[in-house]
């Protein structure tokens, strides 16, 4: 335990996915008595803000900065920043965005101690003064005890993994009800959430079909996703079940993940999202990265990650496919009979 009340940055900009399997980290840095402040960005503010897993936030707007270009309004708002986060003359700051984007914020923060792993990337080891072994020690060691080793090198050592998201707000369950309202409730309820930012991790659709036909009588079928999903997720439903691509933020999608029986996805940030909400099954369809390092962890009755493996050349973790030959490949399996076996197992069983 900290014997004196230190204050810790947590600089984790992005993507959603990590900001999520960041959680247990600030839980346990917070747990063991420090106060703690996180700087993220736009994609994961909202599970950060309002989190019972840290004192303070503070916004990096990297996506409005990145739609901008270089320009001088942009660096003035960095610098507005940067101001305000040396104002809070942090003890510790702690880099697990371990990249470009990363390096400034660590390397100028002014906490005494900055601490990195040395397999960060992009030269963002620069920007410590204090260096830890790699945290990914084998390529099946599971994301979030990787980022748990950053408590580890504090001597802190966490008896358990407590994930945790900001409480929903009246309005905001409201909305879910309404949306969710004509249901059948004698069903079980299936989110699919079936699109993800890399091509490369998307499941064949027509497997997606397979699956949602043969679920279709006896199960709720609920879709997520962005406005941009709409147009797989029509192929996919055919136009029939209830869609709710772009009508929900990541607050309400939360509400949303928190009622299903179960939720079905690729490697995404809506996959991890609904582990965190600790409320559904969750099945998740593995393409060109490794589940060992990234499937939701836990319960192996109730988080089942599904594909991988399967060719020689997975997990690549490239967001394009460089094969001459067979392109995309693992994105035909796992084969829709075994998805289809594991679902039923975990919501009629």
């Amino acid at each position: 335990m900290v014997e004196k009340k230190q204050k810790i940055l947590l600089i984790k900009l992005s993507s959603l996915g990590d900001v999520i399997f960041n959680i247990p980290l600030a839980n346990a840095l917070k747990d063991a008595g420090y106060e703690v402040t996180w700087l993220v960005s736009e994609k994961g503010i909202q599970v950060v803000k309002d989190n019972p897993c840290v004192d303070n936030v503070i916004l990096a707007p990297v996506g409005r900065w990145k739609k901008r270009g270089m320009s001088l309004e942009s660096f003035k708002e960095y610098l507005e920043i940067l101001k305000q986060i040396r104002a809070e003359k942090f003890d510790i700051a702690i880099d697990s965005q371990m990249m470009l984007k990363s390096l400034y914020w660590l390397l100028f923060c002014g906490a005494k101690r900055r601490i990195i792993s040395k397999e960060a990337r992009e030269m963002a080891i620069l920007g410590g003064n204090e260096w830890i072994d790699d945290i990914s020690y084998a390529p099946d060691s599971p994301i979030v005890l990787n980022y748990l080793r950053y408590a580890n090198y504090l001597g802190i050592n966490p008896e358990q993994i407590r994930v945790t998201l900001p409480p929903r707000t009246e309005e905001q369950i409201k909305k879910v009800d309404e949306l969710l309202a004509g249901l059948d409730k004698s069903k079980p309820l299936v989110v699919i959430a079936p699109a993800t930012t890399w091509a490369n991790k998307h499941w064949n659709k027509d497997n997606w079909k397979i699956v949602v036909e043969n679920l279709a009588q006896n199960c709720n079928i609920v879709f997520t996703g962005g406005p941009n999903d709409n147009e797989l997720i029509e192929y996919i439903s055919g136009g029939k079940f209830l869609n709710l691509a772009g009508k929900t933020d990541i607050m309400e999608l939360m509400e949303v993940f928190s009622r299903a029986n179960l939720v079905l996805a690729p490697d995404s940030g809506s996959a991890h999202l609904a582990w965190a909400t600790g409320k559904p099954a969750v099945v998740t369809i593995f393409t060109c990265t490794p589940k060992e390092v990234l499937a939701p962890y836990g319960n192996s009755s109730k988080y089942v990650a599904l594909g991988g493996n399967g060719l020689p050349c997975q997990p690549c973790f490239k967001r394009k496919c460089r094969l001459h030959k067979n392109i995309n490949a693992c994105t035909n399996f796992p084969n829709p009979k075994d998805v289809l076996e594991v679902v039923k197992s975990l919501i009629f069983q």
